[in-house]
């Protein structure tokens, strides 16, 4: 009887086995509906899915499946053998009936979770990795149920020796983890990808996406993960690709092996995506790496198939052109268009992306404009989230009309209680901004949106004066600028940092650095806790944040108290690192120790080696527009610095090309303020013949005026008073006395005076303290020859210098005593 029994259950496996097709399980469901067991179920409907993932997604039946009769009928069996299912199977059942698109509120899908909640304990930690995956399908990332998942994974991680089923939960987890449990995490997952198979590129994948969900960018992790990336790259798509290169960019990473390799692989696969969906994915990640060439293929292949490209597609190509910094005309409009036709499936916060797109591709459609903008007024009137309205808000300030109805002012005020800093800064930004452009040409308007700014700022204000955790505020103030922070909470941003000064760690020290550096203002104490927690805990800061960590130091021009031990520290910190940094930031680095006029030998002449310039030309092409102009602009400046600090390296100079390139580009005018300095050296000085105005140096450095003295302090006439000192054939040439070729040689006694007038960017934000780079172009220019005379323009503008006679004096004392 037993062996009659297995063997027709045998029979209904070997049918169910053979099934090529959806039709053929449901042909033998329904045939066996009253016979088939509680395996038999789960082994169909798990069929049904698998021959959904083997396709591609366009090619999915999801729907057919989903409304067939016999589909039904195996969801009212498994609702009705829950209880004689097992641990997995019921884990199983539940997973690949959500995939299989069946609705949360189904009457099986709730028995089958009201079941699996009871079981919880007893299950796996695999199948409890599953189970949490379903929760995430269902949007339950704060549930009970997953706090109860998250306290499980914290009791019996020990357990976990599977790096899918860790970066499974830890995905899945990742909103209800504690800063003690996330540490925990991170540790098992490093150890875990160690000693596991590289091969398996989604669990680094699902780690890197936990680090993107909680913020943290954990760099021992993230380069664990990008190294199994690497050894993968031939397995990857370009959706794979272009999900990795969009987690880095929000978890500030970077790597150039990644990005190069990337370049590779999906030029590769370019003649291989001929539908919509998956070249709108190859679009988003190859075209912010491409050059020229592929970047017009790219361009001419999106025309032809843009009207075919879904909703989702469309805004990732618009917001990829906006990387792109496209300036295809055709194109731009014809994305547009389709754009117009499919607004309304949008949500609010696509509508604000396209915006901030179309406006940054300076986009001309005035009907599209017009939609836009009455989609962002509708939204407004109707969001109650705070990020959202401080989204719509400022997105909606950018564009042209000046109308603004009384009730987003409204809306504005009942958020504001619950908005962070960054949404009061956005809200302010946009505020100030109709105010001054006349926006409140309404009765009464101009009154209440002043009393909102009040609010506004009282509310800043507020939430600076509650802040009791350094690491929220820094994560709040990461991405303010503005004259609303500058005028209304600078000043009271900094006494809290001070307030909560010993929570600075050598975690948080690079972010703290770097928002410092932002706000452009010198706080010796800050700055000084910052050298102090560096020194102590330099063994726990990643090498990549020390040049975070020393910006502020260099830039804002300070040294703290160990200034030598803690220069030394984070240079001995890198130094073994050399090889694994990113070609850009180890030329950044170089640039900030040369500010501070540190040269370590063994790190410039591996900038300048052949190979690593090479390497840097390669990676160049892959940055964005205006960071590859940065990064050759430092180049540049740490090449000079280094042939003028540092002759006895026989570092040579090989920027005059580039420097002729950007001279040509520039526009050297003369300002009324310059005019008014000229017209008073020449009354000092006996005539306009005695100064020469908008000069170039040796090695490229602009100074406003430049005269000669004799050794009595005489003035000496300038015969040629052509506005730069450029020599033939396009080359910078001097003698070795830093004399041009062509030009009068000095005598002995006779001194070249460079005048510069420093405007308030020469100078730190809250004092008359000079910045870095000044402080290093007066360095240089001392070492060129040339006694520098520095016009503050606090000095010029000051009411003791408020008379001709009184500046005449003013510069005779700067240029003949000499006090610089």
């Amino acid at each position: 009887m037993q062996m009659c029994i297995f063997n027709t259950q045998q029979k209904y496996f070997d049918q169910l086995g053979s099934c090529s097709s959806e039709d053929q399980i449901f042909d033998v469901v329904g045939k066996n509906k009253a016979k088939l067991s509680v395996t038999h179920v789960g082994h169909a409907i798990n069929l049904l899915w698998q021959f959904q993932k083997e396709r591609p997604q366009m090619l999915r039946t999801i729907d057919f499946i989903r409304k067939h009769p016999q589909f039904m009928v195996l969801r009212v069996l498994a609702e009705n053998k829950i209880d004689l299912m097992d641990n997995e199977t019921l884990v199983d059942m539940l997973y690949h009936a959500l995939r299989l698109n069946v609705e949360p509120h189904d009457s099986m899908v709730q028995q089958l979770m009201v079941e699996a909640w009871e079981r919880i304990e007893r299950f796996s930690m695999a199948t409890l990795s599953k189970f949490a995956v379903c929760l995430t399908d269902q949007h339950m990332y704060h549930s009970p149920l997953m706090g109860e998942i998250t306290d499980i994974v914290s009791r019996k991680m020990e357990s976990i020796q599977d790096a899918r089923i860790l970066s499974s939960l830890m995905l899945s987890i990742s909103g209800m983890i504690s800063a003690r449990l996330r540490n925990c995490l991170i540790e098992k997952a490093e150890f875990l990808l160690n000693t596991r198979d590289p091969s398996q590129f989604n669990n680094s994948r699902r780690i890197v996406q936990f680090l993107r969900n909680i913020k943290f960018s954990h760099r021992p992790l993230l380069e664990k993960c990008n190294k199994i990336f690497l050894q993968n790259i031939k397995s990857l798509d370009a959706d794979n690709i272009s999900i990795i290169l969009g987690m880095y960019q929000s978890l500030h990473f970077s790597n150039s092996d990644f990005r190069l390799a990337a370049k590779w692989r999906l030029t590769e696969l370019l003649d291989a995506h001929i539908d919509p969906a998956s070249f709108a994915r190859l679009f988003a990640a190859l075209g912010p790496l491409s050059g020229p060439v592929v970047r017009e293929r790219l361009e001419s292949d999106t025309l032809l198939m843009v009207e075919e490209f879904s909703p989702s597609q469309t805004l990732a190509v618009i917001e990829t052109m906006e990387e792109m910094e496209c300036r295809n005309i055709q194109l731009i409009q014809k994305v547009a268009s389709t754009l117009y036709k499919q607004l309304d499936l949008y949500k609010p916060v696509d509508i604000a992306r396209i915006t901030q797109a179309l406006l940054s591709l300076r986009c001309q459609n005035p009907e599209l404009c017009a939609e836009l903008r009455r989609l962002l007024v509708s939204y407004l009137h109707r969001s109650v989230v705070p990020c959202e309205v401080s989204m719509l808000t400022r997105v909606l300030s950018l564009l042209p009309s000046p109308r603004i109805d009384h009730l987003i002012p409204a809306r504005i005020g009942a958020v504001l209680p619950q908005c962070n800093l960054s949404d009061l800064n956005a809200l302010a930004i946009a505020i100030t901004k109709w105010v001054r452009n006349g926006s409140s040409y309404q009765p009464g308007t101009a009154e209440m949106h002043m009393k909102l700014l009040q609010r506004l700022n009282k509310c800043g204000l507020e939430r600076l004066q509650k802040a009791d955790h350094m690491d929220l505020l820094i994560e709040e103030l990461k991405y303010i600028s503005g004259e609303w922070f500058e005028e209304i909470l600078a000043e009271e941003t900094m006494a809290t940092f001070e307030r909560l000064i010993d929570q600075m760690t050598g975690s948080n020290v690079p972010e703290f650095a770097l928002f410092l550096t932002k706000t452009n203002c010198l706080h010796t104490g800050l700055l000084d806790q910052i050298a102090s927690v560096t020194l102590q805990h330099i063994s726990k800061i990643h090498y990549s944040a020390i040049y975070a960590t020393l910006l502020p130091f260099t830039i804002l021009n300070y040294e703290p108290p160990q200034a030598e031990e803690f220069f030394e520290s984070c240079i001995q910190h890198i130094r073994p690192h050399l090889n694994l940094c990113d070609p850009h930031l180890l030329v950044l680095f170089g640039y900030l120790l040369a500010l501070a006029g540190y040269f370590p030998e063994d790190i410039i002449k591996t900038i300048f080696s052949v190979d690593f310039l090479a390497k840097l030309d390669s990676q160049l092409d892959t940055l964005p527009d205006a960071l590859n102009m940065r990064i050759r602009l430092r180049l540049m400046e740490l090449n000079r610095a280094v042939c003028l600090e540092c002759p006895e390296f026989q570092t040579p100079w090989f920027h005059d090309r580039y420097c002729q390139q950007l001279l040509n580009k520039g526009n050297v005018s003369v300002s009324p303020l310059q005019q008014q300095i000229q017209e008073i050296l020449g009354q000092l000085l006996g005539g306009s013949i005695y100064a020469k105005a908008s000069v170039f140096t040796p090695y490229y450095y602009f100074i406003d005026f430049q005269c000669i003295l004799d050794k009595h302090q005489k003035p000496l006439p300038y015969v040629d008073q052509s506005t730069m000192l450029l020599p033939k054939n396009g080359k910078m040439l001097w003698e070795p006395d830093n004399e041009f070729i062509g030009e009068k040689q000095l005598l002995p006694g006779e001194q070249r005076i460079a005048i510069d007038f420093l405007d308030s960017k020469a100078f730190c934000k809250n004092s008359h303290h000079i910045r870095g780079e000044t402080a290093m172009k007066k360095r240089h220019l001392e070492i060129l020859g040339y006694h520098v005379v520095q016009i503050p323009h606090f000095e010029w503008n000051s009411m003791e210098l408020s008379t001709k006679d009184a500046w005449v004096e003013y510069l005779k004392q700067k240029i003949f005593i000499g006090e610089s």
